[in-house]
């Protein structure tokens, strides 16, 4: 049964019962999102272990009743959440702190940078080692010295792209020796080929066409992943491929903004607003597909991977973290992200489908080798199994 931490007493555990890890997030099951998805493939790579230890999950902003799939597992859920944001955050610090003093885990995992100065700072009273898990742009720039000061203090930082660690080494004075890789991966049992549905392409409206497609936050604030931009290479892509449409999947408040862009360039009847879709529904609009197209910054990207691993070709920017999921370009092609006549030349390769990028068996069998839950499951196995993690890492925070 999960913890809600409520009562201080009922998180005390017997040392029979010592976990080995503690992980701490702000949420993970109360709304969806990129970092959510990755979170969760994490939490399940720790469960495909052989035998896996007990470890708890502290979540901050998640209650009891957020739906939780991987309850009654070797993962010991303690509930934070609260109407009140402050009592919350008490509750955290109150439980955390009882916790790592009763308990004292081989490792603490902090989840997101805006908590790693609570964890820095029990971790270094009681000696505990301590990593931070980044995403992406939370630390491309700098960040205030005491964020710094608990990044450059941790025993390690996962991160899941080799541009995103350098951005955070360059921005935040980190060692490379502290970085490592743990990559988004795709679950290739859900997102598989297989024909286009009749019943989305008769809603659609893609009856005969040549579809491009991308899944993407459509807020003001995001404008850096390319919506805008594929919209701007529509007419020169129409020129060669008359009959390619666009599927925006997404919501947001810069839909209006984009909806005039297409009406200015005429090409409001080639742009299909598909809003929201639920996750379960992805598969099958990835199948809609001729090409995924998100010419963006990413620090990762596990669109491509989804896309790739349903067979579809992919156009992503040339100067961010999807240079790992299409393996420097060896999968798939990479563009300024912000350059419409590049985008639409890379477009119209793509719908042409005569290059060896656009084999769709091949593209989900490269996607699978390197980013398939089990390498996951591997590659988290061999951090927490890391020795520099535990011994030294110990003794460094002692020292410090």
């Amino acid at each position: 049964m999960p913890v809600t931490d409520v009562d201080p007493v009922n998180s005390r555990l017997s040392l029979r019962s010592q976990a080995a890890a503690t992980f701490v997030f702000l949420e993970v099951f109360s709304c969806e999102g990129g970092i959510q998805s990755y979170v969760k493939d994490v939490l399940r790579a720790y469960l495909r272990q052989p035998d896996p230890p007990v470890a708890d999950v502290f979540l901050l902003r998640d209650g009891p009743n957020c739906g939780n799939p991987l309850e009654g597992s070797a993962l010991r859920f303690h509930y934070l959440d609260s109407p009140v944001v402050q009592v919350g955050r008490v509750r955290l610090v109150m439980a955390l702190a009882l916790h790592l003093w009763q308990q004292r885990p081989q490792q603490v995992i902090c989840g997101h940078v805006l908590l790693a100065p609570l964890v820095y700072q029990l971790c270094r009273l009681l000696g505990l080692p301590h990593t931070v898990m980044t995403y992406g742009k939370e630390v491309w720039f700098p960040l205030p010295p005491r964020d710094q000061q608990a990044l450059q203090r941790a025993s390690a930082i996962w991160c899941i792209s080799r541009y995103s660690r350098d951005l955070a080494c360059a921005a935040n004075d980190l060692s490379p020796e502290q970085m490592h890789l743990l990559p988004c991966v795709v679950d290739g049992t859900v997102f598989t080929p297989g024909p286009p549905a009749a019943e989305w392409v008769q809603q659609y409206g893609l009856q005969g066409c040549k579809v491009l497609m991308t899944v993407a936050r459509l807020w003001a604030g995001d404008i850096y992943k390319g919506v805008d931009v594929t919209i701007r290479a529509l007419p020169a892509i129409a020129a060669t491929i008359p009959t390619v449409k666009y599927l925006v999947i997404g919501r947001g408040d810069d839909q209006p903004r984009l909806a005039q862009l297409a009406q200015d360039l005429g090409v409001a009847d080639r742009v299909v607003f598909a809003g929201f879709v639920p996750t379960a529904q992805l598969p099958d609009h990835y199948r809609l597909a001729n090409a995924y197209v998100m010419p963006s910054q990413e620090g990762f990207g596990i669109v491509y991977l989804e896309a790739m691993a349903c067979g579809i070709p992919v156009l992503a920017g040339d100067a961010d973290g999807s240079a790992d999921p299409l393996q420097n370009g060896r999968l798939g092609w990479r563009v300024p992200h912000r350059d419409p006549e590049a985008v639409a030349r890379a477009c119209i390769e793509i719908l042409k489908g005569e290059d060896p990028r656009c084999r769709g068996d091949w593209l989900r069998q490269e996607t699978l080798t390197h980013f398939s839950p089990e390498a996951l499951a591997a590659q988290l196995n061999q951090l927490l199994q890391s020795p520099k993690l535990t011994t030294e890492g110990s003794q460094a925070a002692k020292l410090q």
